[in-house]
């Protein structure tokens, strides 16, 4: 047997150990593709990411779990993003929101004014396909801010700290 098979269990275990008091994130998207990396982006940056493929999946999901973040297309099959908001608001469910969408400018800057009005946080506005390192960006400083601690930016091998 090769160390490395002897070490994966242990691997696995630590993990799991990382992950197990780590920040949530729903990820709402109906695309397969995008949504497979917006997760994987996401547990890169040290999230436990759960999939909802519609607005009503998404609904159901605030309402019975806790999420320290959400990631919202604002196009999906049985409505859209704004639909998922406004429910939020009236289960007086906030969870900040990052908007993901293959929608234009124009519909992403009104969701955000949507959101204003609604009292939701949204934290960024991303065009598909999404860049997948801003994304990990804006999650891992939105851990730190939930800490306490400043943002830290990532440009390839360097590190820069913002001080807020």
């Amino acid at each position: 047997m090769s160390m490395h098979a002897l070490d994966q269990p242990a691997n696995h275990a630590m993990a799991r150990g990382r992950l197990a008091g780590a920040p949530r994130i729903l990820v709402v998207d109906d695309d397969p593709l995008q949504r497979t990396l917006i997760m994987r982006a996401a547990k890169s940056a040290g999230y436990l990411a759960t999939a909802a493929t519609s607005c009503a999946e998404a609904i159901e999901l605030l309402m019975r779990e806790q999420f320290s973040c959400m990631t919202l297309d604002l196009g999906l099959e049985d409505g859209d993003g704004l639909d998922v908001m406004e429910q939020m608001t009236k289960a007086a469910c906030q969870v900040p929101v990052i908007v993901i969408s293959g929608m234009g400018a124009l519909w992403r800057r009104t969701s955000r004014a949507r959101a204003r009005e609604l009292g939701i946080d949204m934290l960024q506005s991303f065009h598909k396909p999404v860049d997948l390192a801003a994304l990990r960006i804006a999650l891992a400083n939105l851990r730190s801010a939930n800490a306490g601690l400043p943002n830290m930016h990532w440009l390839g091998e360097i590190r820069t700290l913002e001080i807020a």
